[in-house]
């Protein structure tokens, strides 16, 4: 029995042999190739291609020197063609001496649309997709086009995003795909706190970032949609304020994030260690260069002992001292800072080191990515060239200046080794973005009245860096048009040439009885004669004429409408004074003489020069809370045309933050006009010329509504300007704590003081008969006021003031502005308006 159990277990044995060779076989043979069995290109076949031509596929297999493949090459071959993402399958199996690869081919896109989409266009989505019409279907680039759209989304703010993608499947191994998709609602940001802060409030602190919580007009603008990126940046700019004001051991530990299902939006928490606040305790320059001297560049550092530290001004010191050095001649010389805490006084002594940098020059600097932007344009904003000694601070300064022009939606410069050690390669990386604008804008202000205007601009004209502007002006009580074009590098040099052409009508209204027409034509040159210092050098030539209703100008004699000659009570002014004018023309309400005077001469033409000096130090131009803003100007006119003047005006506002988020303002303006000569036959100086005044001076107090003014009570008492005024505001502003900061509203108390006076023109001279009875002339002026025009007129200098509230908004419609002041002292005869309102939007 055990003979008989071991011959059956042997036929078992050699059974299963038999069975599971071959099946072994079969199962490795295609997938494996042994070195003797290697095969060559020629005894490569190929079946399911359709598309794909046999040649390419067999480029994909790489023979050795020999000309054989082994099993490597073929492993290598099938992952290549796998990752071409051209077939849904690729086999390799072994027939007799030659190898059959058996493909299946990725379909064709027929296609591609997009469903459900509103908030974003298909033209957007297009761009930004892999999978293109004709192009190859891949289910891996499908999902990978499916995450991009979902990222799009979120990036506005739509994190509830679905997509889904779908397939039709067509004829000729074709496919349909489009993409279903589910926009959800937007995803704000609900809050946004701060912890750790001490030295600034929350609210001064969601200023300086750009992340703003939604509110109820969060549809106009776009900071409350969340962002990782733009959360991210936020933590930089509060490290930068607070590295700006003194705190040198700052850290923003931390930006957290986290959504709220229940208010619907993230919640965004900055954590921060403020450290102490440090003051500039030394300043030195020390130099390791033996023919520099390091103090002679004390002039150029911006940190002063006993300021508050500021990593700006550190960082501005660095870069003006190393290109000082450079323009010396030494341009390797490398300024680096060093600073040294006193923990204990809270201080920090700062060490300018001056060394010899390496001798590295500029071999080529290449620029990328701009497709509309000429070269020279963005080469003319580096201060160096090939071949020049490398200078990281110029380097730095370039690209701020390309960020600056607005001109690109990023701006990367990097560096990479050039064909020397000493050689470097600067790699400017830009991506140009649209720079056209056409804007309507619309207004309201009790001082102009309704406007609208429509304008076309083009920042980046042509590529080549120009800027022009046309726009229309359609007003209540003014209107016009103007051309403007600058070239901000006049003959290669950073001047900037700017052309204005305008004409402008301004219509009588309730401050003014008299219409007046200017066409002018001004050029301009600006220079930056430093970051905060700047001048303006132009020529002004204009044409100026005015007009009068009707009602106004229809001056008639006393014979004619029975009014007598001889003065009588009946006929004083305001003050009790008899006027010395012909009645039966101010009887029904005449304009001014020197309005009508005016009105006879016609056009008159102004050619004059001029500057401005400005000095700016504000933190932000459009809502400033810190610095200084001084404007000088000074224009001569004179210059042929028909009158001369000089007229000096000086503008200072200096802005200083105080307690609790209030910003303290000092507001000083004055000017003074002076006479340097005859004009079209006369002396002295036209109405036109002189300073007009009101709420631009002393709020409370209508257009106009300040300084002499025509006192005759007949007429209609129009206001003739000053040649000398001063003005002089104090004013808090303060924050609204109870609303949510990004509202942007404002509230402002503030006290006003200020004077227009000095009266210069006409007083009494001969009318045509048009208005004047018969036998009027110059010299008889006051004696006979039945014959010759005079004027009568209040030039009290009195010190105008008043006090009041206002309301400030950085609306999503454009900053507004509501004052209601009272005035507490004022003139005789000004004009009194209580309530102001002005602003406007661009939509």
């Amino acid at each position: 029995m055990n003979v008989g159990m071991r011959v059956l277990r042997g036929i078992l044995l050699s059974a299963l042999i038999a069975i599971a060779v071959p099946a072994a076989v079969a199962v490795t043979v295609p997938l494996i190739s042994s070195p003797a069995a290697a095969q060559t290109l020629s005894s490569i076949s190929v079946q399911g291609n359709r598309r794909v031509e046999l040649e390419t596929i067999r480029s994909y297999f790489k023979p050795d020197a020999s000309g054989r493949l082994d099993q490597a090459s073929i492993d290598d071959a099938l992952k290549a063609l796998i990752e071409t993402g051209l077939f849904q399958d690729v086999r390799i199996d072994r027939a007799g001496s030659g190898l059959v690869v058996s493909v299946i081919e990725n379909p064709v896109i027929g296609r591609v649309a997009f469903e459900g989409n509103k908030k974003v266009k298909d033209d957007q989505l297009k761009t930004e997709i892999q999978s293109k019409p004709r192009g190859t279907f891949s289910r891996p680039m499908v999902q990978s086009d499916v995450q991009r759209i979902v990222e799009i989304y979120r990036r506005s703010g739509r994190y509830d995003v679905r997509v889904t993608p779908e397939f039709i499947e067509q004829p000729n191994n074709r496919v349909d795909l489009i993409f279903s998709i589910v926009e959800g609602d937007k995803t704000g940001v609900a809050s946004i706190e701060f912890i750790g802060n001490q030295a600034f409030s929350s609210y001064r602190l969601k200023d300086v970032i750009k992340t703003h919580e939604s509110n109820f007009l969060s549809f106009l603008g776009g900071g409350d949609v969340y962002d990782p990126d733009r959360v991210e940046a936020d933590r930089d700019l509060l490290r930068r304020f607070y590295l700006k004001n003194g705190y040198a051991d700052v850290q923003i530990i931390a930006a957290l994030t986290e959504y709220d299902p229940g208010r619907h939006g993230f919640l965004v928490t900055f954590k921060i260690e403020e450290g102490q606040q440090y003051r500039v305790g030394s300043v030195a320059i020390e130099s390791s260069i033996p023919t520099f001297d390091g103090n002679s560049l004390r002039s150029f550092s911006h940190v002063h002992v006993g300021s508050l530290y500021n990593a700006e001004a550190l960082e501005k010191s660095v870069e003006e001292m190393q290109v000082e050095a450079s323009r010396r001649g030494y341009a390797f010389a490398v300024v680096r800072p060093r600073g040294d805490r006193n923990f204990d006084a809270h201080t920090v002594s700062i060490v300018f080191a001056i060394d010899e940098g390496p001798r590295t020059y500029i071999e080529r600097i290449n620029i990328r990515g701009n497709t509309r932007t000429r070269d020279y344009v963005i080469r003319r904003e580096f201060d160096l060239s090939e071949g020049d000694a490398y200078n990281r601070s110029l380097v730095d300064r370039a690209e701020r200046r390309l960020k600056n022009l607005d001109f690109f939606k990023t701006v990367k410069i990097t560096t990479e080794p050039g064909s020397s050690s000493d050689r470097v390669i600067l790699d400017v990386e830009v991506e140009d973005k649209s720079t056209g604008d056409f804007s309507v804008s619309g207004g309201f202000s009790t001082t102009q009245g309704a406007l609208a205007e429509v304008s076309v601009s083009e920042r980046n004209l042509l590529g080549r860096g120009l800027y022009a502007k046309a726009s229309v002006q359609y007003g209540q009580w003014s209107r016009g048009y103007s051309l403007s074009f600058v070239e901000p590098f006049l003959l290669d040099y950073r001047v900037a040439l700017g052309l204005d052409l305008y004409q402008r009508e301004q219509l009588s209204n309730q401050w003014i009885s008299y219409n007046m027409k200017t066409l002018g034509f001004s050029p301009r040159l600006g220079l930056g004669l430093r970051e905060d210092l700047t001048l303006q050098l132009r020529y002004s030539i204009f044409q100026q004429e005015i007009g009068l209703p009707s009602a106004l100008r229809n001056c008639n004699n006393s014979l004619t409408n029975g009014l007598p000659y001889n003065p009588s009570p009946a006929f004083m002014n305001a003050m009790g004074v008899w006027d010395g004018v012909n009645m039966g023309c101010y009887s029904d309400g005449e304009a001014s003489l020197p309005i009508r005077q005016e009105l006879e001469r016609g056009r008159t033409l102004t050619s004059m020069l001029g500057y401005t000096l400005t000095y700016n130090t504000l933190d932000n131009n459009k809502n400033p809370t810190a610095g200084l803003l001084i404007d000088f100007r000074q224009d001569f006119a004179g210059i042929g045309g028909d009158v001369k003047y000089l007229k000096t005006a000086l503008d200072a506002k200096y802005y200083q933050p105080l307690v609790s988020d209030i910003v303290g303002l000092i507001h000083l303006q004055g000017g003074i006009l002076n006479n340097v000569g005859a004009y079209a036959g006369q002396n002295g100086i036209r109405m036109l010329d002189n300073f007009q005044m009101g709420p631009n001076l002393v709020r409370g107090f209508a257009p106009y509504g300040i300084g002499p003014r025509d006192v005759n009570y007949l007429s209609t008492m129009d206001a003739l300007g000053g040649t000398k005024y001063w003005g002089a505001s104090v004013e808090l502003q303060m924050p609204f704590w109870f609303m949510p900061k990004e509202v942007g509203l404002k509230g402002a108390v503030y006290a006003d003081a200020g004077s227009l006076w000095g009266y210069q023109g006409p007083t009494s001279y001969a009318l045509t008969n048009e208005f004047n009875a018969p036998g009027c002339s110059p010299s008889t002026s006051n004696a006979n006021p039945g014959t010759c025009a005079g004027l009568q007129y209040d030039d009290t200098n009195v010190i105008r003031s008043s006090v009041g509230v206002g309301l400030i908004w950085q609306s999503p419609f454009g900053p507004l502005r509501f004052d209601y002041a009272v005035p507490i002292t004022k003139g005789r005869f000004d004009r009194v308006q209580e309530f102001r309102f002005g602003g406007g939007t661009t939509f």
